[in-house]
């Protein structure tokens, strides 16, 4: 059977979807699993979900969260506005996850995360890129933040790649429901709000098979099926994203 290539959207602290998802995709040996970034904050258990990409030395990318709490505390000492505008944005609890004292070599291996992976065909960034900006000019600021820009692109960043990202909920599109999959140009966002009242999914996508799998934070649903069948493509843009 053919190896996976397994991208996790923004898990946000919650463990136990995590887990339920893991068990659900079941990796085997020479499964690539990657992360999109926002491992933290807002679920109850973000210290958990650190130790479980770190010790399966999963790759993951770095997002806004992550890059949040570096600003704030990532010096080694806290800087009182950035701290507070995390603590605002869920880190809040992050720091109960940590009973208030996050050790070292995670803040190191924060820091560490690269902003985006390129793997070929695909391509891993948190927020998206800058559609005015080479490669080479894109910063955290970009790939951990950009929204709109990003989204209304109306050609693909990549003639050969298709980018895959987190950050923005896909319900927040036009016409798009809760769980659902938002493809542009030559882009594809796989977040899918497992801490948001209004969804409760955790996505991940195969990009070899092309195939979703998601579990659900509060009912533990579990359900699998075909990217297209719940691919729903960006109004501003008259064709879906270019697939394998």
């Amino acid at each position: 059977m053919p190896k996976r290539k397994i991208v996790i959207g923004d898990v946000h602290g919650h463990y136990e979807a995590l887990s339920y998802l893991l068990d659900f995709i079941s990796p085997v040996e020479g499964d690539e699993v990657y992360f999109l970034g926002d491992l933290i904050d807002r679920g109850p258990h973000s210290a958990q979900v650190v130790r479980l990409v770190i010790e399966n030395n999963y790759q993951c990318l770095r997002g806004n969260h992550e890059q949040m709490l570096l600003d704030a505390i990532g010096s080694g000492r806290i800087i009182p506005d950035l701290f507070q505008n995390w603590m605002y944005a869920g880190g809040y609890t992050t720091m109960m996850s940590y009973n208030d004292k996050i050790p070292p070599e995670h803040l190191e291996w924060m820091g560490s995360l690269p902003i985006y992976l390129d793997l070929g065909d695909i391509f891993l960034v948190h927020a998206g890129l800058d559609p005015n900006l080479r490669l080479e000019q894109q910063t955290e600021k970009e790939c951990c933040w950009i929204r709109e820009a990003f989204h209304n692109i109306s050609e693909p960043y990549f003639p050969d790649k298709l980018i895959v990202t987190g950050h923005t909920i896909t319900f927040t599109f036009p016409k798009v429901r809760s769980g659902q999959i938002v493809g542009g140009m030559g882009w594809i966002a796989i977040e899918t709000g497992v801490y948001h009242p209004r969804s409760g999914w955790l996505t991940a996508l195969d990009t070899e098979q092309n195939m979703v799998y998601q579990v659900h934070a509060q009912t533990k649903q579990k359900r699998t099926c075909p990217l297209m069948q719940i691919l729903v493509v960006y109004p501003n843009n008259n064709r879906a994203p270019s697939l394998k």
